[in-house]
């Protein structure tokens, strides 16, 4: 959690950008993962939710009121029986106080809050829930069924998230270093593991582990596969084999939830054949360009198809590949050499 003044700006700039209306942003609430009282762990928040409130507990939802001027984070207080197991927390009140909000209030005061809003024919901005408790929440509050809510959140509000979260704060960027840094232990402890008869399962749990010990939990389920063609490629029982090559791709969450997520390939037996040399040596020449043409000023999909057209001038010199370069990346070469692109964007999320 970053100090108070980095909410109250982040939600000041997001009200600029909206204009009108209200926002709502749901916090996440626990998951089960066998019973009621058995949730998936760690807790993890919403990111948006996150972003302008910073307050890592289930059970909230903000609301700003742009018209009004008037912030309101609305969530109950916990009772003596989770006390009891949990231990004493703070409460609405005080977590409010905390990021800068003045106003709390109970749950149950939401069902007005929005009551109020379509009364008055108000404009009520909400992001695209990706749960299904919030998506049963939504329509309860505002009558929208599930199947239609991806098509009625407020794209003015989309819009205005993904331009302040697209540029990083310099304490983002630290956080985002830091995650790094996890990201390396998580990598090289797998390579220092990575040998004939150990299976890949086994380790992918040591790789958890390293991300909860030093931060919050992975950014995304690990990808540890000898079945690289696979793109995400849970680890299974399989035991590493001599002579096959094996595929890393993990990262780490800090404690402030921003990501890592890096992708490696090696041998299992540690020595590549001529072969598969061959074939990584096109990959690490691709890595190393983007670092001399990627630059304030350049387009992101032009380093994307110059990494493509490189990758495949390499491969036609390997034979794997005939024809034309720059008709091959035109019909389509780079989307089967890069699914997702060359990249994709980090944050609070990969």
């Amino acid at each position: 959690m970053f100090d108070k003044a980095t909410y109250v700006n982040r939600r000041a700039k997001l009200k600029e950008l909206v204009k009108s209306g209200i926002i709502i942003l749901f916090g996440n609430n626990e998951s089960p993962c066998n019973c009621p009282a058995n949730g998936y762990s760690p807790f993890r928040q919403d990111s948006s939710f996150l972003y302008y409130f910073g307050l890592n507990r289930d059970g909230l939802v903000g609301v700003i009121d742009i018209d009004n001027d008037i912030e309101t984070l609305v969530g109950n207080d916990i009772d003596i029986e989770d006390i009891v197991w949990f231990g004493s927390v703070d409460s609405v009140h005080d977590m409010a106080e905390s990021v800068g909000v003045k106003n709390s209030a109970p749950m149950k005061s939401l069902k007005t809050i929005c009551n109020d809003a379509m009364r008055l024919k108000r404009r009520i901005h909400f992001l695209p829930p990706y749960r299904h408790d919030i998506k049963i929440q939504i329509f309860d509050l505002l009558g929208i069924h599930p199947v239609q809510q991806k098509e009625a959140a407020s794209m003015d509000l989309i819009n205005a998230v993904v331009k302040m979260r697209s540029t990083k704060e310099q304490q983002e960027i630290e956080e985002l270093e830091r995650a790094a840094v996890i990201g390396y232990k998580m990598h090289t402890t797998a390579m220092r593991l990575t040998k004939p008869g150990v299976t890949e399962k086994y380790i992918s749990g040591q790789l958890d582990g390293i991300a909860s010990s030093y931060g919050a939990m992975v950014s995304f389920p690990n990808i540890f596969s000898q079945h690289g063609e696979i793109m995400h490629g849970c680890p299974s029982m399989a035991e590493l084999e001599s002579g096959r090559l094996v595929l890393c791709d993990c990262g780490a969450e800090t404690i402030n939830n921003y990501c890592s997520d890096n992708t490696r390939t090696y041998p299992v037996n540690g020595k590549f054949t001529q072969r598969q040399l061959d074939i990584y040596s096109i990959v690490e020449a691709c890595h190393d360009y983007v670092l001399d043409v990627a630059k304030p000023g350049v387009k992101y999909m032009d380093v994307h198809f110059a990494v493509c057209r490189l990758m495949t001038e390499r491969l036609k010199e390997l034979g794997l590949m005939k024809g034309d370069v720059d008709e091959a990346v035109a019909a389509g070469a780079h989307a089967m050499f890069l699914p997702h692109g060359l990249g994709h964007m980090m944050g609070m999320d990969v």
